[in-house]
């Protein structure tokens, strides 16, 4: 029985939008009729069987029609002919030959009740493909998956959820709320889902709408932590500072470990004035991250950005060369440090930091200028 193996770059065949592939002829070619059995390589050694076809049309092509065939290999979803081929050096660990024979191979899906090998589930199948995909930061194409899996049940509130997690990190924000939608109608108390949709609607710039769903969720959920981040997030964009620091305080008192509550309530502080209380947040969320084994070197950079501003600049230039203990390569770090040493008269030790930045950044004109001007002290 010929046996098939399709990777990502295959996508278009999960979907049923692509019903050919290209494959090296085999010593005893595939012909119309053949029954093929057809797997998903989801990693090295593991295959995952996505449908059993028949073999409608073949067409023979030799190595030489295919190398510079631009037309064809854009068919298939490559870039170019040379694209595909690299594909296909990668598929045959590199054993193809200038004489080697390929088929075009036209196949049509048999319907899962007339398969004669095991049966899929075939929803599940394309959703865990969608999964992988998703979590590797492939959207465009688990988007395609996720819409395939849908097909087979357009009423899932999983897939419909993560259809719009998927659409929103493409930057499709409406199409992203017409899924949660969707999802809402089957579980209109869902709070993760309304969540989401008030992320969406956030980033598309509706905030105000963003929080009217955001009240919907704290209504079902007012303790769960996910809906009052992002609610304390939603009123700090809208300006009402006094009510996003109510729900941070709140939040700390649910999930006081989680140092990215310190770091959210640090960052309004920041923004109100209120320095010497946004670098307790800042130490604390260090503490937490501590705790964990883990210095956050990020909540560090703002306690220095926060000293700066309250014209610590020797506790300023400690957190910046703790931020850089941890992330030597961190170019706003190296930045930082350079303007303090620049405004503690260390004119020298700045250079060196902006030529850091430099070495890493050629093009980064802050550093640049700024080291020009410490030039001219010297």
């Amino acid at each position: 029985m010929p046996i098939l193996s399709f990777s990502s770059n295959d996508i278009d065949v999960i979907t049923g939008k692509k019903t050919r592939t290209i494959r090296k002829a085999w010593k005893t070619p595939l012909k119309v009729g053949d029954r093929l059995y057809c797997y998903w390589n989801l990693v090295s050694k593991e295959k995952m069987k996505i449908f059993e076809a028949f073999v409608t049309k073949i067409e023979d092509i030799s190595f030489d029609e295919l190398k510079g065939n631009d037309e064809l290999a854009r068919q298939e979803g490559f870039k170019d002919s040379k694209d595909m081929l690299k594909e296909f050096k990668k598929m045959y660990g590199g054993r193809i030959d200038p004489s080697d024979k390929f088929q075009i191979i036209y196949f049509e899906k048999i319907h899962i009740d007339d398969w004669k090998g095991d049966k899929i589930d075939e929803k599940a199948m394309i959703s865990k493909r969608a999964d992988i995909l998703f979590d590797s930061g492939k959207f465009d194409k688990s988007t395609m998956c996720y819409d395939a899996a849908l097909k087979l049940d357009p009423h899932d509130v999983y897939l419909l959820n993560k259809q719009g997690d998927n659409l929103s990190r493409l930057g499709r924000f409406m199409d992203a709320i017409e899924c949660y939608d969707k999802a809402l109608m089957i579980e209109p108390d869902n709070v993760y889902i309304l969540n989401n949709k008030a992320i969406a609607l956030l980033n598309s710039g509706n905030i105000n709408e963003a929080l009217k769903v955001s009240n919907i969720a704290y209504n079902y959920r007012p303790s769960s932590p996910i809906v009052l981040y992002w609610r304390g997030f939603i009123l700090e964009m809208l300006g009402r500072y006094d009510n996003a620091l109510k729900v941070y305080d709140k939040l700390i008192v649910i999930d006081g470990d989680n140092p990215e509550v310190w770091n959210s309530r640090g960052n309004l502080l920041t923004d109100m004035g209120m320095l010497e209380e946004a670098i307790e947040s800042f130490d604390k969320a260090v503490e937490v991250c501590l705790d964990d084994s883990e210095m956050d070197a990020s909540a560090i950079n703002r306690m220095g950005n926060a000293y700066i501003d309250l014209g610590k600049l020797d506790e300023a230039l400690d957190c910046f060369n703790k931020a850089i203990s941890l992330e030597k390569n961190n170019i706003d770090f190296l930045l930082n440090k350079g303007v303090v040493l620049m405004e503690l008269g260390k004119f020298k030790e700045a250079i060196d930091s902006f030529n850091k930045v430099l070495l890493r950044n050629p093009d980064n004109e802050d550093a640049f200028f700024l080291k020009e001007e410490c030039l001219e002290y010297l």
